[in-house]
């Protein structure tokens, strides 16, 4: 069976601010050296789905570059991840919606003409094999199936709900957010939240796109318009994630997905990362997670002179961090972080080539790229201060934009 995967990586993440101001969403780094993207390219090449389109809009430049510079395959065998910017194909207009942005690239889906299409979102954490996904696709025939996770029922208000018929299989309603949702066949304290990955049949993509650009009331969204469209024409199923395998997987990680739509989902999903067992392992060496890695040198540990010691504990440290005698805990430290004698850093998510002074402390913080914290400066003590010159988010983590001046 001959497969496009197309990746829907053009969201402005207007929640994620201010680590979107100067970046799209997907190109937002995690976990020390990976960018979102990273996930679901590395799923997909996993998989051995190895004909990727990335399609991109907003602040695109880092996002098309992280791509064009990392996932490079052998174009000797048909092999390519390409990204994709937005190009106003069909007239003045940037994407209007997921929906509208396949329409405006259906040139791309004519080029290759597969007998269907994985449409994948680019901002999740999690390992999925999309080969299982594909396989129960095609054995049933079906028009569209959607991935879904299993969530409480008390919750089902924060999803895009999906019911099935009693067979727990065919989907007969699609609902966002709903107040009523009704409990699965199998476990009626649970509902199916959409994971927003979908496997079609070409044909039946294009012909409910084509439909859908045609309507001027529709919001020419996937999840709003295409898949209750098809949920109406009795065609779509559902993928219980929970039945997919990942090799090298264990129990504690296994159905592990995060959406890190906003700030605070975003450093919970860090601070999954560092536990002696964490929850999601990124050491599963079976399903790697792949990325771009310049050529930097190991991380460095230096001093050890009373208590001017260079210490990490419960942290992910990265190649090129230097921790000349502080002390990093359940920290994710960055490439070219730099940590100075008798500063601190907890609780945090460090990036790229930030630099703690002599004697500063850091905690419960998100500190983006090439941000100087100056000596004895304190950060996440006083949130009323640091909320008169950063993000604060609801949950008490201090925000610090990519390059932002830090007074002391």
């Amino acid at each position: 069976m001959r497969v496009l995967a197309i990746v829907l990586a053009g969201g402005e993440g207007k929640r994620l601010m201010p680590l979107t101001a100067d970046r799209a969403k997907p190109a937002v780094p995690f976990g020390g050296i990976y960018r979102l993207v990273d996930f679901v390219l590395s799923n997909l090449a996993n998989g051995n789905y190895l004909q990727i389109v990335v399609l991109t809009q907003y602040k695109n430049h880092s996002l098309d570059r992280h791509i064009s510079q990392t996932w490079r395959l052998t174009s000797m065998l048909g092999n390519y991840v390409t990204p994709v910017p937005a190009q106003q194909r069909l007239g003045p207009h940037w994407f209007s919606g997921s929906a509208d942005a396949l329409f405006q690239n259906l040139n791309l889906v004519y080029d290759e003409m597969p007998e269907h299409v994985i449409v994948f979102g680019a901002d999740h954490i999690y390992r999925m094999d999309p080969r299982q996904m594909v396989a129960q696709h095609i054995d049933s025939g079906t028009d569209v199936t959607v991935a879904a996770i299993r969530q409480p029922l008390s919750l089902a208000d924060q999803f895009g709900v999906i019911e099935t018929d009693p067979a727990g299989r065919r989907i007969v309603a699609f609902r966002e957010k709903p107040k009523d949702a009704v409990g699965l066949p199998d476990a009626p304290d649970q509902v199916y939240a959409s994971m927003g990955n979908y496997v079609f049949r070409t044909q039946a993509m294009l012909e409910a796109l084509r439909e859908d650009a045609l309507d001027p009331t529709s919001k020419h969204d996937l999840g709003g318009n295409i898949i209750p469209m098809m949920v109406k024409a009795g065609t779509a199923q559902v993928y219980d994630f929970a039945d997919n395998v990942v090799p090298g997987s264990t129990e504690r990680d296994k159905g592990y997905w995060r959406d890190v739509g906003t700030l605070d989902a975003y450093y919970e999903a860090h601070m999954d990362l560092i536990s002696a067992h964490p929850v999601f392992n990124l050491y599963n060496t079976q399903w790697p997670i792949y990325t771009g890695h310049d050529p930097l040198p190991p991380a460095k540990f230096v001093h050890n002179d009373g208590d001017r010691v260079g210490r990490a504990v419960d942290s992910l440290v990265s190649a090129g961090v230097i921790v000349s005698g502080g002390l990093a805990e359940r920290s994710v430290l960055s490439p070219g972080v730099v940590m100075h004698s008798h500063s601190r850093v907890e609780d945090s998510v460090l990036m790229g080539n930030v630099k703690v002074g002599r004697g500063a402390i850091v905690r419960k913080a998100i500190i983006d790229k090439n941000v100087v914290i100056p000596d004895g400066a304190r950060i996440g003590f006083d949130l009323e201060y640091d909320r008169s010159r950063f993000a604060v988010t609801q949950n008490g983590i201090v925000v610090i934009g990519k390059n932002e001046i830090v007074e002391r």
